[in-house]
């Protein structure tokens, strides 16, 4: 199930699953660092699920979204 960038006025990156229960995030901390975030629905068919992982440059945050992307990609119906 693809993913697809959200535009947002916001200062972070976000995507979101194609069924829209689940969505990562990507947001640069004041000290040059950035948070991964994974939040999935309750009412998503593979179940809730949440993550943060806080990393220390942008590369190593678009290998996180990357590597959750491919994680918790749900098959094409």
């Amino acid at each position: 199930m693809p993913w697809s960038e959200v535009e947002t006025a916001e200062r972070y990156d976000e995507w979101e699953r194609a069924d829209g229960y689940a969505t990562l995030r990507v947001r640069e901390h004041p000290d040059g660092s950035y948070v991964v975030r994974l939040d999935r629905l309750e009412q998503a068919p593979d179940g809730r699920e949440y993550r943060r992982e806080r990393v220390g440059d942008r590369e190593h945050a678009e290998e996180v979204v990357t590597e959750w992307k491919r994680t918790f990609d749900l098959p094409e119906e």
